[in-house]
């Protein structure tokens, strides 16, 4: 088991980040929203398709408002960089049970849209996956039992079924409250989900001794499925940094290599983080600073892979590295 203490982390020499981060930020939403965050990324028809988080309140006072009031929003692009964002949130969840729907990630799927997305419920937390044409009609296809959050698809069937990657909240077993670890189920339609493993637990990451999970959909290489995932320590020295009163975690993201046919197998690993939190929109002036969250991943046909990822809990960022050198990364660690 991980010590209590990682130490300073740093970030890949392999990656990139923008140099105008943030790529989306409220000011930049046309409706009133404060903190725009981990979207989900693709391309779709073409198009560079993001629909992302949207938290309401006060960044002025630092507040926000009710967990009822969260939603979706949709932007679109041409080069994956610059985005004009719809006039208005694109999907939202609330009712007698359900509060909110958030951390949306999309996967297309013989050509068309899904998204996985988390559920606070009055009865614990689940996974939903939903499908859309247009990005104003969304079919929810199923819902979780609490609790299971951090859902992602893969792009094809394999083995003749699908598959997705998921993070439960093993409370008890695993003797903690966030002692929670990474895992992989099939399913032959996308509503009935079964045939679970535990694909990599928290005391096989050195950077990790709180929890991990899915981020990012994995991408389709020749080598594997390239496949990042979020990764946490908590230091009970860390003191105010954001919002809240306290905030003691810090969010890395990893990467590693599944194989094609059973992704089941991690065939390769980095054994150090992919991105850590460093610069300034990652560590300072955010409702939870030191967070970096993978929720987007595209490889384009140069062999530049972009990368999408929320910071701070507050803003929608972009890195980028090259496919081969983030297959290294994994394979020579």
């Amino acid at each position: 088991m991980n010590s209590l203490h990682i130490g300073d982390l740093t970030t890949s020499s392999v990656i990139q980040r923008y140099p105008d981060n943030p790529i989306l930020d409220a000011s930049r939403v046309p409706y009133p929203t404060a903190l725009v965050f981990n979207a989900g990324v693709t391309k779709f028809n073409g198009t560079y398709v993001m629909v992302f988080r949207n938290d309401y309140g006060s960044t002025e006072q630092m507040t926000l408002e009710p967990h009822h009031t969260t939603d979706l929003g949709v932007a679109f692009s041409r080069d994956g960089i610059h985005w004009e964002v719809r006039p208005k949130p694109c999907f939202k969840l609330c009712d007698q049970e359900i509060i909110r729907a958030y951390d949306p990630r999309l996967t297309v799927l013989d050509g068309r849209c899904y998204m996985c997305f988390a559920v606070d419920t009055k009865h614990g937390i689940r996974g939903g996956v939903a499908v859309t044409d247009d990005f104003e009609n969304f079919e929810i296809l199923s819902l979780s039992t609490p609790d299971l959050r951090n859902m992602v698809l893969f792009p094809e069937k394999i083995g003749g079924n699908y598959v997705r990657l998921e993070r439960p909240f093993t409370v008890y077993s695993r003797g903690g409250m966030d002692r929670f670890d990474m895992w992989i189920s099939e399913s032959p339609d996308l509503k009935y989900w079964g045939n679970s493993d535990l694909l990599l637990a928290v005391e096989d990451v050195a950077f990790a001794n709180d929890k991990i999970g899915p981020a990012a959909p994995p991408i389709k290489t020749k080598y594997g499925w390239l496949t990042t995932f979020h990764a946490v320590d908590i230091d009970p020295a860390r003191g105010k940094n954001g919002w809240e009163s306290s905030w003691k975690k810090r969010y890395t993201a990893g990467l590693m290599l599944l194989d094609l046919n059973n992704p089941k197998k991690i065939i390769g690993r980095a054994k150090e983080p992919l991105m850590a939190p460093e610069v300034s929109y990652e560590i300072e002036g955010g409702f939870r600073n030191n967070v970096i969250f993978p929720g987007g991943m595209i490889l384009e046909s140069d062999g530049e892979v972009k990368i999408y990822y929320g910071s701070a809990d507050t803003v929608e960022c972009l890195a980028t590295a090259h496919i081969d050198d983030l297959i290294k990364l994994c394979l020579n660690d």
